[in-house]
């Protein structure tokens, strides 16, 4: 795999005995396609993280259901902070599994341990399915009635029953699952980083597709058998895709191109912060010279990192020092992400509360009871957009815009991004509106895994616009932050960075958590039925949903600003991180 006393490098697949192989690897097919000699390392990291996708959407697609549920009986509000506080895990912790793999493990050892951890977590899922094992694990459960309930006789809202093993499990799922975001991208970028960025450009198009056909595997088969046959048979699921997921990376060892750690960038970069925060002192010689001051107040703006490098006295070299005035310049970038995570999170939490309140469709079946739709297939809108959009983006509109120089840059796709993901949640803000409205006059009874919702006479197909922009602002922003990170990146913190990435999409979905908590307090009201076991009827959830399109609409205008501020100073640079790599 990866070995410590190794001097090069980077170490080429396992290609022959030739003491010269890790030369030749990176010339297989220089002249042809751009994967070749590389796809059976490529292939072994996309199914790996297909896998690994369809495991994580069997957890989150029917989470709340599953909470919700007969089983646990937790309230519906409950349920959704449970589901938003793990998604936002699952990324806090993606610079720390960054900072693990660059200075101790090295991404392919990381990888692995990540996907063993994520294991161990997945297979309490299955024991707290089961009623024998969660009774064993969780003591009897006081009986409750579930019910989509709203009426002022309804009974309060007992204890989380069996809180720490659910959200025990679910906590080393998320470390598991952040520790493989912040690496898998990045490694699976360096079997091809050496072809050129057009080979990364086009990794990053198939690596998402990727992701995406897993969440269509998972939310097409796994949650339908959930809500419609057995917790326990499509919890078993995941885990099984997870440890084969872990099987087929462990035996992708020989074809990988790996590099042992050589040091966190994170570690360098904390240092250079600390000693750049110090009080700086103006030598004698500058003083005397007449020229300390000049200089000073010339280049103010880059002295705080300046003064570490060793050719102004500090301990730092100057590549160092370099690479962190790299990072501070792209954070920024990340901040203006934020909004658009929040959003986007909304997809798996308050769209499929607003779903369960639509008319759901039954549909046909062998079994003595009927079987319904599945609230978690709408979500498959955005994923099968993605599938069908993303390879006629690599293969036609991607070249024709290049042959006529018009391929926009990353951070201008973010921007068309996040245009569209605003549009969504104004489209789930007007349909909400329209569905409060509608409930007022009638609603309609429907069992959903045995909890009882009172729905509006209007169908779940009108939530069909909202994913479908939101898939289309995927396609822009994620797949471009993705490419962007990676790029922008110095070869020093390329998991770091990644780490950092998902780091800020976690700070979105805290801080949709955060914004829900706050409309929910009776001050504001908008969210205020809090014994209601999840109906939204005499709530204001359209009122959330235009905040946070407005909140994206301000964003918006000033990540432009933010973007060309960061491509002025990228052109002016005398030396890009992406030189160095190079």
């Amino acid at each position: 795999m990866e070995g410590a006393g190794e001097s090069e490098e980077e170490r080429a697949p396992l290609l022959g005995a030739s003491g010269r192989e890790e030369e030749r690897a990176p010339l297989l097919g220089a002249r042809r396609a751009a994967f070749e000699g590389r796809r059976l390392a490529c292939a072994a990291v996309l199914l790996t993280e297909l896998l690994e996708r369809a495991a994580f959407y069997g957890v989150t697609g029917n989470l709340v259901l599953f909470l919700n549920g007969s089983r646990f009986n937790w309230e519906g509000a409950q349920a959704s902070q449970a589901l938003l506080l793990f998604m936002g895990l699952t990324y806090l912790v993606s610079p720390f599994g960054g900072w693990l793999a660059d200075a101790r493990l090295g991404r392919a050892r990381a990888i692995l341990l990540s996907l063993a951890l994520y294991l161990l977590g997945m297979l309490a899922f299955p024991l707290l399915a089961a009623p024998g094992t969660r009774a064993a694990l969780c003591g009897a459960q006081r009986p409750t009635r579930v019910r989509n309930c709203s009426a002022p006789s309804c009974p309060d809202v007992p204890p989380r029953y069996c809180a720490p093993a659910a959200l025990g499990a679910l906590a080393i799922v998320g470390l598991g699952v952040g520790a493989v975001k912040a690496n898998i991208t990045p490694f699976g970028a360096d079997q091809v980083k050496d072809r050129g960025p057009e080979a990364t450009r086009r990794f990053f198009n198939w690596f998402y597709w990727s992701i995406n056909l897993g969440a269509i595997v998972s939310l097409g088969g796994i949650a339908y058998i959930q809500q419609n046959v057995s917790f326990v048979t499509g919890y078993t699921i995941p885990a099984v895709c997870i440890g084969v997921s872990f099987l087929l990376f462990l035996c992708g060892q020989r074809v990988f191109i790996t590099k042992p750690p050589d040091g966190s960038a994170f570690t360098d970069m904390f240092r250079i912060l600390a000693y750049s925060c110090r009080p700086q002192k103006q030598t004698g010689d500058q003083d005397r010279s007449g020229e300390g001051s000049g200089v000073f107040q010339h280049s103010s703006k880059h002295s705080l990192f300046d003064s570490c490098k060793m050719s102004r006295g500090g301990p730092f070299t100057e590549d160092k020092v370099d690479d962190t005035k790299a990072l501070v310049k792209i954070i920024p970038v990340f901040l203006a992400l934020i909004p658009y995570w929040t959003v986007y999170f909304q997809m798996q939490t308050t769209y499929v509360l607003q779903s369960l309140h639509l008319r759901i469709p039954e549909i046909s079946s062998i079994a003595a009871t009927a079987h319904t739709f599945p609230a978690a297939w709408l979500t498959m809108f955005d994923a099968v957009l993605i599938l069908l959009l993303i390879p006629l983006k690599d293969k036609l509109v991607d070249p024709a815009l290049r042959r006529h120089g018009l391929l926009p840059s990353s951070l201008k796709r973010i921007a068309v991004g996040m245009f569209f993901v605003m549009c969504s949640a104004f489209a789930a803000g007007i349909l909400e509106s329209k569905r409060l409205g509608l409930v007022q006059q009638k609603t309609i009874n429907q069992t959903i895994g045995n909890v009882v919702y009172f729905a509006a006479d209007l169908p779940i197909w009108w939530q069909v616009p909202q994913y479908v922009l939101i898939g289309v602002s995927e396609i822009f922003a994620s797949i471009a932050g993705l490419e962007f990170a990676y790029s922008a990146a110095p070869k020093s913190m390329q998991s770091a960075i990644m780490g950092l990435f998902f780091f800020f999409s976690g700070v979105g979905s805290f801080v949709g958590s955060g914004l829900l908590a706050l409309v929910s307090l009776k001050a504001i009201g908008w969210m205020s039925n809090h014994t209601d076991f999840g109906n939204i009827n005499g709530c204001h959830l359209n009122y959330y949903f235009f905040l946070l399109a407005a909140i994206q609409g301000v964003t918006l205008l000033l990540f432009l600003v933010v973007s060309v501020k960061y491509d002025r100073q990228r052109a002016r640079a005398p030396g890009t991180p992406g030189s160095r790599r190079a």
